[in-house]
C-alpha cells in the first residue's frame, strides 16, 4: 500500500528543487542542440559560400541542396531555400567584413565588461574561457593587420556566435550594416538572454547607436577602467516609449511613471543597476534636500544619482547636481564605495553649453536627454513591439529558437 505524503512546507520545498534542476536540464539541453545547430549551420554556409566561388551554380545549387536535405531530413527546417540562403547571407556577413582600424580595440572594450547569464556553471565557464582567449591574445590586440585580425576573427566567432539561437541571428544581420554593431547585438543577447521581441526592440530603438553618447566629464575625473565602463553604461537618449506622459507632464509626473515601470526603467538603464529608492532626504547643515532615484551599479561598485529634468538643460542643474554628489559622498558613501556618479536626465541638452557646465566639476557627472514615446519618429513606433509583447517576454523564459 502506498504511503499518502502529506503536502507540508518540507514536500513544498523539495518539490521546488526538483523543479528548478529540470527547468536547468532542459535549458542546458536546448542551449547544447542550439549551439551544434548555429556550428552546423556555419559550416553549411562556408561549403555553400566556397562551392558557389569555384563553380558558375549560383542559386541552382541552393535550390537543389534544399531539395535533397529536406528529403533526406524531413523533420529539420532549418533547409528551405530561404533558410539556406540566410545561411549563406550569414556566414558571408561575418566573414567578408570590413575590418576598420577600431574593430580590435571594439572587440576587445565590447568583451571586457560583459557578465555572462547563469544558465548553468558549465556553460558560464565556456563563455569565460572564450572571452579570456580573445581579450588575452597578443595577436588580436596588439596587430594593426586587417588580414592577421581577419584570420584571428575567424577562429573564435563561430563558437561565440553558437550561444545566440538562429531567429536571433537572422534578425541582427537584417538589421545591422556592420560587423561592429551585429557583434554588439550578439554581446547583449547572450549578456542579457535577450529573447528575439526583446533584441529586436532593442535594435528598433538603436541601442547600439545611443550607448556611451552621453555627455560627461569621466575621463577627467574617474580613473581607467572605471572612466570607460561608466561612460559605456550610459545611453544618449534614453527610450522612455514605455510611458504613458503627455506633453503638459510635470517633473513629479516623470518621476512617478518611471517609478511605476520600474522593471522597464531598469532595462533601459542597462546591466547592474539596483534601484534603492526615491527623494533620499540629504540633511546638510540642518537644511533638508532630496535626491530625485538613487541607484548602486554592482560592477562599479558605486551609488548612481539621477535626477530628472521635465525641460531642456540649464547650467545650473549640473551645479545642484554637483552638490547633491558631495553631500551623498560625505553622508552616505562608505569607505568601500567609489565616488558617486551623478546622471542628468533632461529633454534636451545644447553640447557646448553642457561642456562648460561640467568644466572644472571634479564628481563625475553625465548628462543625457531621453525620449517619450509620441516624440518617436512614426516609422520606428510601428515597428516597435507592443508593451504587452514586451511585458510578457520579459516575464517569460529564456527563448532559445
Amino acid at each position: 500500500m502506498k504511503q499518502v505524503i502529506k503536502v507540508n512546507s518540507d514536500y513544498i520545498s523539495l518539490l521546488k528543487e526538483i523543479k528548478q534542476k529540470v527547468r536547468n536540464a532542459q535549458i542546458k539541453a536546448s542551449v547544447r542542440v542550439n549551439s551544434e545547430l548555429i556550428l552546423m549551420y556555419w559550416d553549411l554556409g562556408e561549403a555553400i559560400v566556397k562551392k558557389q566561388a569555384k563553380t558558375n551554380w549560383g542559386d541552382g545549387l541552393i535550390s537543389q541542396l534544399s531539395k535533397d536535405l529536406l528529403a533526406e531530413f524531413p523533420e529539420m527546417k532549418g533547409f528551405s531555400e530561404t533558410n539556406l540562403k540566410y545561411i549563406r547571407l550569414w556566414y558571408s556577413f561575418y566573414t567578408n567584413p570590413k575590418f576598420s582600424p577600431q574593430l580590435v580595440d571594439f572587440i576587445s572594450n565590447k568583451l571586457e565588461p560583459i557578465h555572462f547569464p547563469k544558465i548553468s556553471p558549465q556553460l558560464v565557464d565556456e563563455l569565460q574561457l572564450l572571452k579570456n582567449q580573445i581579450l588575452e591574445s597578443e595577436l588580436l590586440l596588439n596587430t594593426k593587420s586587417p588580414q592577421v585580425v581577419a584570420d584571428y576573427f575567424s577562429g573564435f566567432l563561430p563558437k561565440l556566435l553558437s550561444f545566440v539561437p538562429w531567429g536571433h541571428h537572422r534578425e541582427i544581420i537584417t538589421k545591422c550594416k556592420d560587423i561592429e554593431s551585429a557583434l554588439f547585438y550578439v554581446l547583449k543577447t547572450i549578456e542579457n538572454s535577450w529573447s528575439r521581441s526583446v533584441l529586436v526592440h532593442q535594435m528598433e530603438l538603436k541601442l547600439y547607436e545611443r550607448k556611451g553618447k552621453s555627455l560627461n566629464n569621466f575621463d577627467l575625473v574617474l580613473p581607467k577602467p572605471d572612466s570607460d565602463l561608466a561612460r559605456e553604461l550610459l545611453k544618449n537618449p534614453y527610450s522612455f516609449e514605455f510611458l504613458n506622459l503627455s506633453k503638459e507632464a510635470k517633473e513629479k509626473d516623470l518621476q512617478n511613471a518611471l517609478l511605476d515601470n520600474i522593471k522597464k526603467f531598469l532595462i533601459e538603464l542597462g546591466y547592474g543597476f539596483a534601484f534603492l529608492g526615491k527623494e533620499k532626504l540629504l540633511t546638510v547643515g540642518g537644511d533638508d534636500f532630496y535626491v530625485d532615484l538613487v541607484f548602486y551599479h554592482t560592477k562599479l561598485h558605486c551609488y548612481f544619482i539621477v535626477e530628472l529634468k521635465i525641460d531642456d538643460f540649464k547650467p545650473e542643474y549640473s551645479g545642484k547636481l554637483n552638490f547633491y554628489l558631495n553631500a551623498f559622498n560625505a553622508e552616505v558613501k562608505s569607505h568601500d564605495d567609489k565616488p558617486t556618479i551623478g546622471l542628468l536626465l533632461c529633454k534636451k541638452a545644447n553640447k557646448l553649453v553642457a561642456e562648460y557646465s561640467l568644466k572644472n566639476i571634479n564628481n563625475p557627472i553625465g548628462i543625457s536627454e531621453y525620449r517619450l514615446m509620441y516624440e518617436l519618429p512614426e516609422d520606428v513606433r510601428r515597428e516597435l513591439p507592443s508593451i504587452e509583447e514586451i511585458e510578457r517576454e520579459l516575464e517569460g523564459e529564456i527563448q532559445l529558437a
